[in-house]
């Protein structure tokens, strides 16, 4: 079993209350192959909610308000999920402060890529979860 960014999977629980549909992501979802879940919304952010990029550790949006705290309840809820279902790999959304894996913005909301893991990723790597993102 996998856990999915649900964005992936066709849910409009992006930032901007799109979707970033993954026709293979929706098929592993569909077969009850992945489950998917939003870590932001899981932390309590409402869709649509203003971007967000990581910035010395911390998550800020582009209000300029510190969202660290949602971020990383959302992390762990998803990881909770993770070891409920026995769950041994992640399929995330890439370049995401919470599920971007490898490069992530940097906080400048400018689309610079850096080095870096989002929240989500993060933990779930920490806790021996292998986290894939969709353009792996």
């Amino acid at each position: 079993m996998l856990i999915v960014s649900a964005c992936l999977a066709g849910f409009p629980c992006r930032y901007d209350g799109k979707k970033a549909i993954n026709t293979a992501v929706q098929q592993l979802v569909k077969e009850g192959k992945a489950i998917p879940v939003c870590p932001e919304q899981l932390g309590g952010l409402p869709t649509p909610r203003s971007p967000a990029e990581m910035k010395a550790g911390k998550v800020i949006n582009s209000d300029g308000n510190d969202v660290t705290e949602a971020f990383e309840k959302g992390a762990a809820v998803v990881l909770e999920i993770a070891k409920q279902y026995g769950c041994t790999g992640a399929l995330l959304k890439a370049r995401s402060p919470s599920c971007g894996k490898g490069r992530i913005y940097d906080g400048s909301f400018s689309g610079i890529l850096i080095e870096g893991n989002g929240k989500t990723a993060d933990l779930l790597m920490r806790n021996g979860i292998t986290v894939t993102t969709e353009e792996e």
